[in-house]
């Protein structure tokens, strides 16, 4: 199969299957669409339809998310899971206010807080409908399935010319929609083609981790406020718990006031 003929399987499957309900794919908002981008990192559409609808009902635009305060920002997030997230959106929020607005270019993207090659493209892409090339994990899926099954170790970089070359670009918006659509679909359907990437990582567990404390320490900051060391003892102990409430002040999440540790 080359990518050209990949490209009319693919819009095939999106005409009748295509998730063209999604809220994200309602708007051309340059905010919107960067939301989006940062809630569907690692998390599925399903989960994220409604969380976004009130995220934007919340904190409508650059604006609203930049002044907001952080303890807002992070009990709005919970349950999205890495809250590293959160706090990097409202940086970039203070930025492209800071700038008077968001940049179009892919050099000036890229320069943003917390925006790598992905997130510029994909802004590129779905909200001003520029022919991007990019690649994420469902992308890779289907590149690795179609036109290198049975290889191991394949690398982003032998499958950039590839995307290059299915890309529609007329309509790029629709083309990554279709892709990424069709992608989530074969993940149900054939043994993850992810696992043969050369990038392929696995996540270290998450039970009795760094990554549950301080995910922990954020939820009783957004719920009342502040946190305290003994809050947190009976997951690490104390000494480790207290680690991870600094570490999270020199992140700039928290502040430290006497003995308790308040939103920053």
């Amino acid at each position: 199969m080359t990518p050209r003929e990949l490209q009319a399987l693919i819009y095939d499957f999106y005409h009748h299957q295509g998730r063209h309900e999604l809220p994200w794919r309602q708007t051309r908002d340059p905010y919107a669409v960067v939301v989006s981008e940062v809630m569907l990192q690692q998390t599925q559409a399903s989960r994220i339809a409604p969380r976004f609808v009130r995220w934007i009902a919340r904190f409508p635009s650059w604006e609203a998310l930049a002044s907001a305060p952080l303890s807002a920002v992070l009990q709005e997030w919970q349950g999205l899971g890495y809250n590293r997230r959160a706090l990097n959106l409202q940086r970039l929020a203070q930025a492209v206010v800071a700038a008077g607005g968001l940049p179009r270019d892919r050099v000036s993207l890229e320069a943003l807080p917390s925006v790598g090659p992905y997130t510029a493209g994909a802004v590129r892409a779905f909200a001003f409908n520029e022919p991007e090339v990019f690649i994420e994990t469902n992308i890779r899926r289907v590149f690795l399935h179609h036109l290198h099954l049975g290889e191991e170790g394949v690398t982003d970089a032998q499958l950039m010319p590839e995307i290059a070359e299915a890309l529609d670009h007329h309509n790029p918006r629709d083309w990554y929609y279709a892709l990424m659509d069709y992608g989530a679909w074969l993940k149900s359907q054939v043994p993850n083609p992810n696992r043969r990437s050369k990038h392929h990582t696995v996540q270290a567990k998450f039970e009795g981790s760094k990554r549950q404390v301080r995910g922990a320490a954020l939820r009783i900051v957004a719920k009342r406020g502040v946190v305290t060391v003994p809050d947190l003892a009976d997951y690490l102990g104390a000494p480790a718990a207290e680690q991870v409430l600094e570490e999270l002040v020199r992140e700039g999440f928290l502040r430290r006031s006497g003995a308790v540790w308040r939103a920053a």
